[in-house]
C-alpha cells in the first residue's frame, strides 16, 4: 500500500505539472525532481552552485563541495568557512557508506583546558570556545576521495557571490580563497597532491599564520599546531535496520545514534495502524524519543576518548527493555537513562527541574545531494557563530567546544583535541543496498528528532519529500540542552514533559496529548529546517524538497 501511494502520489504531480526541474537560481523553488542529480539545501544561489557541479558532469562528491562552499557566503551566521561539516556518502562504485568527520576538536594546550575547568566553557560567544575549523579540510578531503574536479572548479560560484556581495569581510576571504586556488594551479602532481596542497595552505602555511596571529589577538586558545594536526577523519557510520529499511548515522561524536535508537523503539510498535498524526502515535514517538535522548545525554561523547557502549544501547535486547518503560496512556516526567552493561531498562531516574539558561544558538544549514551515478551526500553544515566575527583573512570561527563540558567523569568533558558532541546530523537510508534517503536538517536539538519525522513520513505513509518536508511535525523539549557546558547536567534540561506541535494537528488529539501528561504547546512555524531527497530507482527518478516555511530550496536536472 505505502508504494502504491507514492506511486499515485508520483503521477498526480506529473500530471498537475508541479514537478518542475530548476537549472538556475532564477529558477529554484523548494521542490524539484529529475533523473539527472539533485541537490536540497538553503538559500538558492547555493544550490544552483552545486547544480552547476551536477551540470558540468561533476559527482556528487563535487556537487556537494560546491554547495558546502557556496552555503558559506549563503547562509552565513548559520555557517561559516571556519564552521564545521558532518558528511555521509554513498559511494555508488565500491557500493559502501563512510562519514567524513569535518569537525574540529577543543584546544591542544592542557593550559586551555585548564582555563575551561577553572573558569567554566563560555556559552555566550567568545573565541575562547572556538574549535579548529573543519570545514576547509572537509571540502578537500570530500573532492580528494570522492570527487573529480579540482578545488578551483568548486569553489568558483562561491567566489562569484563574494565578488558580488558587499560585506566587508567578503574581500578578505575572496583573497583567501583565491590563495587556494593559486597553490593548488602551482602545485606539480596528480589532482590529489594539488588538491593536498591546498589544504596544507590553509591549515599549515601561511593562512595558518594569519589565523594564528588573530587567535593570539582575540583571546582564543587555538595556534597554529591545533590546525596542523586537525584531520578530516573518515569513519564507518552506525547503522541499524527499521522496516526493512538500513539507516546510517555519523557515531557518537554526534547525537545521531539516538536516532537510531528510538527507530529500534518503534519498531515494536504499529505506528501505520495508529495513523499519522494521532495522539497515539505523537504519544509513542515522543515517549521514545525521551528515552533515547536520555541515553544521549548519559553515554555519548568522542569515542577517542571515551567508550560508547553502541553495541549494547543498539542490542535488542536492551530495546526490549527499555521498550517495556513506555506506558501507552501516561507521558513520563522523568529523566530515565537505561543500563546498557547491565543490561537493565533504568540506571537512574530522576525528576529534572527545567533549565532558567538563556543561551543562545544560532546555527545551521543543510545540504543533500544525489548523482545520475547513485552516488548521494548527505551534510549538516554548521558554525555556532554567536557572535564571533570574521578575521583579517574573512575566516569566522564558531563557539562549538561549549557543546563540550566539564563535568567530571563525563564522557562528554572537555579535553585537549578533543571533538564536542554536536548536534549536527545528517541522515542516509538504503534499502535492498541501495539509497533511497538523504536528509539533513537544521534546529539544534530538534535536528534528529525532525529527521525522524521525515523517516516515518516516508516509511510509514509513503509521502514523497515535498510532502514529507511540509507534513505538520511535533518535538519534545525532555532533553538536556547540547549547548549548554553547565557542568551541572541535571540543570540543563530544556523542558521537563514539555513537546510541541504545529498548529495544524487537530484540537481533539491536543486534548488527548494533554490528557496523557504531556504538556503541550502549538506553533505555526517550522520546527526544525529540513530538506530530504528520495531516489525512486523503479524510474530512476530523484525527488528533492526542502520546508519552504524554513527557507529552504531544491533543485534537480533531467
Amino acid at each position: 500500500m505505502k508504494h502504491l501511494l507514492t506511486t499515485i502520489a508520483v503521477v498526480v504531480l506529473i500530471v498537475l505539472g508541479i514537478i518542475v526541474n530548476a537549472r538556475g537560481d532564477d529558477q529554484i523553488t523548494w521542490k524539484s525532481s529529475g533523473a539527472g542529480g539533485a541537490v536540497a539545501a538553503g538559500e538558492a544561489d547555493s544550490v544552483a552552485a552545486g547544480i552547476r557541479l551536477l551540470e558540468k558532469g561533476g559527482n556528487a562528491a563535487d556537487a556537494a563541495a560546491a554547495t558546502l562552499l557556496a552555503l558559506a557566503i549563503t547562509d552565513y551566521g548559520m555557517f561559516a568557512i571556519g564552521g564545521e561539516v558532518p558528511l555521509i556518502i554513498y559511494d555508488a562504485g565500491k557500493n559502501e557508506v563512510k562519514v567524513l568527520s569535518g569537525l574540529g576538536a577543543a584546544p591542544l594546550d592542557p593550559k586551555a583546558i585548564q582555563w575551561y575547568y577553572k573558569n567554566g566553557i563560555p556559552d555566550n560567544g567568545s573565541m575562547k570556545s572556538a574549535p579548529v575549523p573543519g570545514a576547509v579540510d572537509l571540502v578537500v578531503t570530500a573532492l580528494k576521495l570522492y570527487g573529480t574536479v579540482s578545488f578551483k572548479q568548486a569553489v568558483q560560484p562561491t567566489l562569484e557571490l563574494l565578488d558580488a556581495e558587499g560585506e566587508p569581510w567578503h574581500a578578505d576571504l575572496a583573497v583567501t580563497l583565491r590563495k587556494l586556488v593559486a597553490r593548488e594551479a602551482e602545485t606539480a602532481g596528480s589532482r590529489r597532491e594539488k588538491l593536498t596542497a591546498v589544504r596544507d595552505r590553509f591549515y599549515k602555511g601561511d593562512i595558518a599564520d594569519d589565523l594564528e596571529a588573530w587567535y593570539i589577538k582575540s583571546g582564543a586558545f587555538l595556534r597554529k599546531s591545533d590546525l596542523e594536526n586537525h584531520r578530516t577523519r573518515v569513519e564507518d557510520p552506525v547503522s541499524v535496520t527499521y522496516r526493512g529499511y538500513t539507516i546510517f548515522k555519523c557515531g557518537p561524536w554526534t547525537q545521531g545514534p539516538y536516532l537510531c535508537q528510538t527507530l529500534k523503539l518503534l519498531e515494536g510498535f504499529k505506528l501505520r495502524k495508529m495513523g499519522h498524526l494521532s495522539a497515539s502515535y505523537i504519544h509513542t514517538v515522543v515517549e521514545s524519543l525521551k528515552l533515547a535522548l536520555a541515553d544521549r545525554d548519559e553515554y555519548y561523547g568522542d569515542p577517542r576518548f571515551t567508550s560508547v557502549p553502541l553495541t549494547s544501547l543498539f542490542s535488542d535486547e536492551y530495546t526490549g527493555l527499555r521498550r517495556t518503560l513506555i506506558d501507552p496512556e501516561n507521558a513520563s516526567i522523568l529523566i530515565r537513562p537505561g543500563d546498557p552493561y547491565g543490561p537493565g531498562p533504568l540506571k537512574t531516574e530522576a525528576e529534572p527541574v527545567e533549565s532558567n539558561s538563556d543561551i543562545p544558538v544560532q546555527d545551521t544549514t543543510t545540504c543533500v545531494v544525489a548523482d545520475r551515478w547513485g552516488n548521494v551526500v548527505a551534510a549538516t553544515p554548521s558554525a555556532n557563530l554567536v557572535g564571533n566575527q570574521p578575521g583579517p583573512s574573512g575566516v569566522t570561527q564558531g563557539n562549538r567546544v561549549r557543546s563540550l563540558n566539564t563535568t567530571p567523569g563525563h564522557p562528554n568533558r572537555v579535553q585537549p583535541g578533543k571533538r564536542p558532541r554536536i548536534t549536527l546530523t545528517p541522515t542516509l537510508v538504503l534499502k535492498e543496498g541501495k539509497p533511497v534517503l538523504a536528509i539533513s536538517v537544521a534546529g539544534g536539538d530538534l535536528q534528529d528528532q525532525t529527521s525522524l519525522n521525515m523517516i516515518l513520513n516516508h516509511v510509514e505513509f509513503g509521502m514523497l519529500p515535498e510532502q514529507a518536508v511540509t507534513a505538520p511535525r511535533f518535538n519534545t523539549f525532555h532533553h538536556q540542552d547540547s549547548f549548554d557546558p553547565n557542568p551541572d547536567r541535571a540543570a540543563t534540561v530544556t523542558g521537563p514533559g514539555k513537546m510541541r506541535v504545529n498548529k495544524t494537528v487537530s484540537d481533539e488529539v491536543l486534548r488527548e496529548l494533554e490528557k496523557r501528561g504531556h504538556k503541550v504547546s502549538t506553533t505555526g512555524g517550522a520546527i526544525a529546517h529540513p530538506v530530504m531527497i528520495y531516489i525512486d530507482h523503479g524510474n530512476n527518478m530523484i525527488h528533492a524538497a526542502g520546508d519552504p516555511k524554513a527557507g529552504r530550496h531544491a533543485a534537480a536536472i533531467d
